[in-house]
Order: C-alpha cells, then sequence, then structure tokens
C-alpha cells in the first residue's frame, strides 16, 4: 500500500476520489499546480488511510522510508536540506480531511528549526529576529499541539508533528464539528507536508485569505483579509487586525493583480465560490490552499443566479437551480428597516447576516449551559477558536472584539448560517461581562446583533424583512425547467398542522413551526389570516424563552423548543 503522494501526481481520476484518498487539501493543491500551473510550494500527502491505521495499530513500520524519500524530492525542488545548519529547508505540517472542516484539526508551521538552523536561516534571510520568531513560534505551537518541547532532531519533530495531526482527528472540536455537519467518523485526515515560504520576512511579504465573492451577501467582488510582514494562521485565528485585502492593490498592485486573475481562474474551474489562502514572500506569490467556500444562506442564493446568469461562467441555469434547492422552499429574509431606529451600542464587521437576540455568553461552556436551559445566547469573544465550536454550534450568533471576515468565527457561522459580528474593537469582553463605550454588560443580559450590518443593539430589537430578490429569479428558473422545488407558493397555500377554527397561541406556533421548519412572520400570520401585529408578541415571547430564533429574517425553532 502506497501511503505518500507528490502534490503533482495524478492519482485520482476525479477530484472527488483525489479528496478521499489524500483529503481535501492536497487534492486541491494538485489541481493548482497539475492543471492550472500555480504557483504551489513544493510538497507531497499522506493518505487518509495512514490516519486511519495510525489511530487503530499506531506509527506504520512502511511510512518511514517513503517520508524520507519524499523529502529527498521537496529538497531537490526547493534546492535546501531538510536539518541542513547552512541553508536549511523548513516545513509545514498540515491536516486535510476528505470534507472541509475549516480550523478544526492542527497545523504545525517551521519545522526543522534548532539551534543550529535557526543561525543558518538568520544567515540567510540576513536577518536575526526574523528567524528567532520563527523559532519562538515552532516551540509554541509545538507545545499546545504535541504536547511536548521541541527536539532537536529535524526528523524526529517531523514524526511527532504528523502524529498530533492524525490524532487531531478526534479532537472534541472535530468530533463536534463532524456530528453537526453530518461527516462520518471514519473517513480519517489526510496530511500535507510543504516546504514553507514565509509571509513574515519583512515589508514586501504577507499572508491571507479571500474568497472569490462575498460569502455574506454573495457580492461579486474579492472579499477577504491581509496581514503584512505575519503568517498565515494569524489571519485565521482572529487574534491580529487585518486589513481589508484591497491594501493589497495600493501596497503591491501587481501582485494584486496576479491574486486576481488566479482567483477568478480558480472560480471558473470549480465553477463555484472558493476560499483561497496564500502567502507573498519577498514579493512573490504562493498559494497554499484552495477550497469550494462556505457560504450563508442569502450569499447561495445571489452566487447561483450571478454564475448561471453570466454567459461566460460554467454553470447551467439547471446547475445553479440544483445548488440552492434546499433553500427554495423557504427562502432567506433580509431586514430592512426597525420599528424605532434605535442607536446601537456598537458596530463591527458583518460577518454572516441575520438578526439574533439573546443573553450574554462570554465562554462556550456558558453558550452550552444556556441553550440546555432553553435560552439559546449570543456567544461573545475576544476571537473565537476552534476550540469554542461546541459552544458556537449552541449559540444564537456570535459576537467577537477581534478578527477579520475570514476569521474563524466568520468562516464557521457562515457554514451554518448563525448571524454573526465581528471585529467590534469597542466591544471589551471580560470575564462574566462586556465593556461597551464605558457601559458594562453582564452576562445573562440581552443583546441583538445584526450580522447584515454589523450593528449590536441592548435588549431585543425587532424590524420588518423582505425575502432576497434572487429567491424568485431561481423559483422562475425551476418551474421553467420543470425542477420540483416544494413549497414556493404563497404562504396560505403551504401545508401546515394548523387546526380549523384554531386561535394563535404560543403552543400553535411551536407546532407550525415543527411542520414548516423555518418561516417568516407573514408566512406564519397567514396560516391563521392574522395580521403581523397581532402574531408579532407571540413570537417575541417564544423568542425570550429561549424556545424560538430568528435566522435569515425568519423563525425556527431551537433545541428546547422541539
Amino acid at each position: 500500500m502506497r501511503r505518500t503522494y507528490a502534490l503533482e501526481e495524478h492519482h485520482s481520476e476525479t477530484l472527488e476520489d483525489a479528496k478521499a484518498l489524500v483529503g481535501g487539501k492536497a487534492a486541491s493543491l494538485g489541481v493548482m499546480v497539475r492543471e492550472l500551473g500555480l504557483p504551489v510550494p513544493p510538497g507531497f500527502a499522506i493518505t487518509t488511510a495512514t490516519c486511519g491505521a495510525f489511530l487503530s495499530d499506531g506509527w506504520p513500520a512502511d511510512l518511514d522510508e517513503e517520508l524520507r524519500q519524499r523529502m529527498t524530492e521537496i529538497e531537490a525542488k526547493a534546492g535546501r536540506r531538510f536539518g541542513d545548519s547552512a541553508d536549511p529547508l523548513l516545513v509545514s505540517v498540515r491536516s486535510g480531511a476528505p470534507t472541509s472542516m475549516p480550523g478544526m484539526m492542527d497545523t504545525i508551521l517551521n519545522l526543522g528549526l534548532n539551534e543550529a538552523t535557526t543561525s543558518g536561516l538568520a544567515r540567510v534571510a540576513g536577518s536575526d529576529a526574523f528567524a528567532r520568531a520563527c523559532h519562538a513560534r515552532l516551540g509554541a505551537s509545538f507545545r499546545s499541539i504535541v504536547g511536548a518541547e521541541v527536539p532537536e532532531d529535524p526528523w524526529w519533530q517531523l514524526r511527532l508533528a504528523i502524529e498530533a495531526v492524525f490524532r487531531s482527528w478526534n479532537s472534541d472540536r472535530a468530533v463536534t464539528y463532524r456530528r453537526r455537519e453530518g461527516i462520518p467518523d471514519d473517513l480519517g485526515t489526510g496530511v500535507t507536508v510543504q516546504a514553507m515560504v514565509f509571509g513574515n520576512r519583512g515589508p514586501t511579504s504577507a499572508t491571507g485569505v479571500v474568497f472569490t465573492r462575498n460569502p455574506a451577501t454573495g457580492e461579486p467582488h474579492l472579499y477577504g483579509d491581509i496581514l503584512f510582514n505575519a503568517q498565515g494562521e494569524d489571519v485565521v485565528a482572529g487574534t491580529h487586525d487585518t486589513e481589508p485585502i484591497g491594501a493589497l492593490d495600493e501596497r503591491m498592485p501587481a501582485l494584486a493583480a496576479e491574486l486576481r486573475d488566479y482567483a477568478d481562474r480558480l472560480e471558473r474551474h470549480h465553477a463555484d465560490l472558493c476560499d483561497i489562502e496564500f502567502t507573498i514572500e519577498d514579493g512573490r506569490l504562493w498559494m497554499l490552499q484552495v477550497r469550494v467556500g462556505k457560504r450563508s444562506p442569502q450569499a447561495a442564493l445571489r452566487i447561483a443566479a450571478d454564475m448561471a446568469e453570466d454567459p461566460s461562467f460554467p454553470l447551467t441555469r439547471t446547475e445553479a437551480v440544483a445548488r440552492v434547492l434546499p433553500l427554495l422552499a423557504n427562502p432567506p429574509r433580509i431586514a430592512i428597516a426597525r420599528a424605532d431606529h434605535p442607536e446601537p451600542l456598537a458596530t463591527g464587521l458583518p460577518a454572516s447576516p441575520g438578526v439574533a437576540s439573546g443573553p450574554i455568553a462570554t465562554s462556550p461552556e456558558a453558550a452550552v449551559q444556556a441553550a440546555e436551559h432553553g435560552r439559546p445566547a449570543v456567544l461573545v469573544r475576544a476571537e473565537t477558536s476552534p476550540d469554542d465550536v461546541h459552544g458556537m454550534a449552541k449559540a444564537v450568533g456570535i459576537l467577537t472584539s477581534r478578527g477579520g471576515l475570514a476569521s474563524h468565527a466568520a468562516v464557521v457561522a457562515r457554514g451554518w448560517g448563525i448571524p454573526a459580528v465581528v471585529g467590534t474593537t469597542a466591544v471589551e469582553v471580560r470575564d462574566g461581562q462586556l465593556i461597551v463605550a464605558g457601559r458594562s454588560l453582564r452576562e445573562g443580559d440581552v443583546i441583538t446583533i445584526d450580522g447584515s450590518t454589523g450593528a449590536v443593539f441592548e435588549g431585543v430589537v425587532e424590524g420588518s424583512t423582505r425575502i432576497v430578490p434572487e429567491a424568485a429569479v431561481l423559483q422562475a428558473w425551476a418551474r421553467e425547467l420543470g425542477i420540483d422545488v416544494g413549497d414556493v407558493g404563497p404562504a396560505s397555500e403551504q401545508p401546515t398542522d394548523a387546526r380549523p377554527g384554531e386561535l394563535v397561541t404560543p403552543e400553535a406556533c411551536i407546532r407550525v413551526l415543527a411542520v414548516k421548519g423555518l418561516a417568516p412572520l407573514e408566512s406564519l400570520a397567514a396560516v391563521w389570516s392574522s395580521t403581523v401585529e397581532d402574531l408579532q408578541p407571540i413570537l417575541d415571547g417564544l423568542v425570550q424563552k429561549g424556545l424560538l430564533v430568528t435566522t435569515a429574517g425568519a423563525y425556527k425553532l431551537t433545541p428546547s423548543g422541539t
């Protein structure tokens, strides 16, 4: 059994087969190298089956020889040797599951550094500070992920790092994410080993994450974050103040144009929204990852419609409708007005659309506890990490004081359809309380966040909504194509569990939502031929009790309401 493959090797007939064999990260890197000729650091992948073998029986005896062979190939391509004190090759070890699990497993950078190779790196780079910073980062991540001090032997570093990435497949956060997403536990993760490229080598170096379109709204422009003179994990961790990707146009316009060209080619190749990670080292652009991007329901509809309406884009109307079919029966809604125009407490970056109200929870454990007590909370953190995922899964909304539009909190929230506001710098998160513009809010106090505008309000704030306009376009296409999309007629024509002559009560609302799953205010009012003014107070009361939440402008039951 082969356990490793060079990134450029052709080993599978389809992209899905390649993902199953070596994981999504390595499979997509292979596409960029082989089919598109994009600049990718040399590397290789360890198969997902090897992960399964390690987790059941320990380190495979036949893996060491293949690792040595593949590392020799990287050395030849990079022109440096692993462990060489004169000009050392450094590598990264990254996870890559067959199904995307952003941030849920481990990554270790700068492997191969010890005292001797750090001195060599300093001489080659002309900067002792740069080399020492890389060594310090390796030490910190190694202690955190592997649970040990970094050994002096680079080869032992490599093995321990690979073992740690394999074990992260069964970490609590990865298991929680798989349960939420319905991902099988027996897939395992691939491991990608690549030559390091450095975004922290000076003013002409940078690292960033971009989406080919806005994954919150679907708007057709490059969207993401960049950090100059930094390494890649700093962007997604949310621990640094990033800049919008437009800053690259100002500082390095030629590289910005190159990145936009690559992004367009990748989007057309995959015929879908792409999530791209890149690094710029001393003025040279390197592509580190591409995957189909997570998006909000609102963005999914606009992206599908826009792509199919572009005659030059490789997506048909039939394919566009099929892609968003589950959203067309009860389309997402967007807020258009608020009744009393309250002033927000603070404003951050609109990371995932929708309005969410709930009590404040300042830890993932508090968010879980709030949900178990029937009052799903807004999880408020300085920044989220993958270890917070169990609380994020139970939260009605997410608010962070740091982080950008491509941070972990933003990506996960959009993928799960949870309203989120990030980078709200006016919010200071303390243990059990928030300080906002000199005001103190305690855990349990109710706030409202609007993930479409970035606004944060005290208390419950309601407003009017409308269905996103792209829904009507896609529903019309479906009718023309003869595709059954379910309940797309007027709300009064949709089947419900309402009883003839039944009064509108909280219990009746819960029963109808148990059938509908997700429904806007106007649709629910039509069930009883009621008015939105009569129904609104009943629904507000259920929201306050934690039995309902609002998402994408519609109501749905919480776990406590089911």
